[in-house]
């Protein structure tokens, strides 16, 4: 394995090394589709590359629930086969792959009829866990409970005595999605792949109808390189009608886009040791543990603007806190806010209108000669949806190719983790940090959490927390420059650590601090500096702005009033 450090010197060689022989596989798109395939791919054997055209996960995967699971309301569907996949790979992750970075969440169902609601939900749950169990890899979990509603009560006190006649308790895993996908990218370069972010797709270039690689931009030098490659993977997500657009290749479906917001609340908000799963009119909303805060969502409402910049309008809000303070004693006001986000979901458009009836599941095709395309799906499945990518991009390349091994790969991180974890007392002892900090360092880092502490051996000031968001080491903010790719402010505060919904300034006391702690790394001067800052607070303000507006269309002009930052 190669060093998974991904810093300015390497992604300068990693888009010189694409544009110098012709790779087997190129993937366009770094979400978790894409991360997941690059590393399907480079495992094995193949030559590979992957290009994103802003930040990893800066889309939809940066964006969802933070939930790895099964598909609890697919059994309602009668979609056995989904939630069956989905459950299998849920349990790969918790046990296999990534334990450091997917941990088990408690979650409260409240009934609200007696007796026929209790044996209706409670045989899917049951189902729920038994196929998780049967998939061989469900045992990590607690099995489902009854609650009274006392019981419940005691468990979940922020509930209205009258919201419930009794619960049932399940449980799911959960992960910081964001992070998730920045350990598959380094994990994809440990073993190979050559990665580059800020690096567009402008063009694809072809010989006759085939395919044959891509031109790509630097966004950042505006240089532009030939990278040719037998296979060329597009997994552009909800941004996979317009890649298709540039070779004139619709393809044999359509994506259409779901928004999906969430808010954000301190966890004093809402006195419960558990999180909560209630039913809409439409689909369910879930109140979920997330650190010292609770992520409350979401929405599933159509969106044909802006896909950059999805925004949360004011109605959003008002939806979702109507939802929840209709089963809360307290009721969340629009104070109790630190954090909103919006994402878009891909799915795969059918005949249905509403966005809730669209497939969850995903397709693969190879609409031209050298070119795959892989789209729609759940997070949950992105293994499976990768290996199908590179399964069918194999078919085009002249040359025997190993079978899949992503299943027994895990990822950064992951190896002596568990033993890390049990050593965490001597770890804090010898490095003098609290051992609650050397727990949040390993359930973000795994293993990769020595280079943390060899920044702040190097540097003890490193060990510091930030003043205005002290969940966090000033290390993790270096090494997110130097080891995780970040580009931009923006990247840090948004996507590498979380403080940008954490925090009831949105992140904007960090960012100075935050801008110079990585200017030694990333070689900014002073102007840049305050450029930096100075779009990071546009951002911010033209964020809270469309969240004041009454619908879509307003919030996404208000949210387009902050430009997409200038990077030279």
């Amino acid at each position: 394995m190669r060093t998974a450090t991904l810093g300015p010197a390497e992604r300068t060689l990693a888009l010189a090394a694409m544009a110098e022989r012709e790779l087997d596989v190129l993937v366009v798109g770094a979400g978790v589709v894409g991360a997941g395939t690059a590393l399907d791919a480079a495992t094995r054997g193949l030559t590979t590359g992957l290009v994103e055209a802003r930040d990893w996960a800066s889309g939809t995967s940066s964006r969802s629930s933070k939930l790895i699971h099964g598909g609890l309301r697919y059994l309602e569907m009668l979609d056995f086969a989904l939630v069956r996949e989905a459950l299998k790979e849920r349990g790969l992750l918790l046990e296999r792959l990534a334990p450091h970075l997917v941990k088990p969440v408690p979650f409260l169902y409240p009934l609200q009829h007696k007796g026929w609601e209790r044996l209706y939900a409670g045989s899917g749950v049951a189902l729920y866990d038994a196929m998780s169990v049967s998939s061989g890899h469900g045992r990590g979990l607690p099995v489902h409970r009854h609650l009274s509603r006392k019981h419940a009560l005691r468990v979940a006190p922020a509930l209205k005595k009258d919201a419930l006649v009794g619960a049932l308790q399940y449980y799911d895993a959960q992960m910081d999605d964001a992070r998730f996908v920045t350990e598959l990218v380094r994990t994809a370069a440990s073993y190979g792949a050559h990665v580059a972010n800020q690096a567009r797709v402008v063009g694809f270039l072809r010989e006759g109808e085939r395919v044959v690689g891509a031109l790509v931009k630097d966004v950042e030098s505006g240089t532009e390189y030939e990278v040719r490659a037998k296979q060329v993977v597009n997994a552009t997500g909800v941004w996979t009608d317009d890649t298709q657009g540039l070779i004139g290749e619709r393809g044999q479906f359509h994506v259409r886009a779901s928004k999906g917001i969430h808010l954000v609340v301190p966890k004093d908000r809402i006195h419960s040791s558990t999180g909560l799963i209630l039913r809409t009119e439409k689909s369910v909303l879930f109140v979920i543990p997330w650190g010292r805060h609770w992520i409350i969502g979401t929405t599933d409402t159509d969106w044909d603007l802006d896909k950059a910049h999805p925004a949360a309008s004011s109605a959003d809000i008002d939806y979702l806190l109507q939802h929840v303070n209709s089963v809360l004693n307290t009721p969340l006001t629009r104070d109790d806010v630190q954090g909103v986000y919006a994402g878009l979901r891909p799915l795969l458009a059918g005949e249905s209108d509403a966005t809730s009836k669209l497939s969850r599941e995903h397709t693969v095709a190879h609409p031209a000669p050298g070119l795959v395309v892989v789209a729609g799906g759940k997070y949950t499945t992105y293994r499976v949806m990768a290996k199908d990518a590179v399964d069918e991009a194999v078919h085009g390349l002249d040359q025997r190719v190993a079978a899949c091994v992503t299943e027994d790969t895990p990822l950064l991180g992951a190896e002596g983790y568990r033993a890390l974890w049990n050593a965490r007392a001597r770890i804090a002892a010898r490095t003098g940090l609290h051992v609650a900090r050397v727990e949040h360092l390993l359930n973000r880092y795994g293993s990769m959490t020595e280079e943390i502490l060899e920044l702040i051996l190097a540097d003890p000031t490193l060990g510091e927390p930030l003043p205005a968001a002290d969940d966090y080491l000033r290390a993790e903010i270096v090494y997110a420059a130097s080891h995780e790719g970040a580009r931009h402010l923006d990247d840090v505060l948004t996507r590498r650590t979380r403080i940008s919904i954490e925090t009831f300034d949105r992140g904007t006391r960090s960012a100075r601090l935050c801008a110079e702690l990585i200017a030694p790394v990333l070689g900014w001067d002073q102007g840049r500096i305050d450029r930096e800052v100075e779009h990071y607070e546009k951002r911010v303000e033209a964020e809270r702005e469309s969240q004041r507006q009454p619908d879509d269309l307003t919030a996404d002009a208000a949210r387009l009033g902050a430009p997409d930052i200038v990077p030279i």
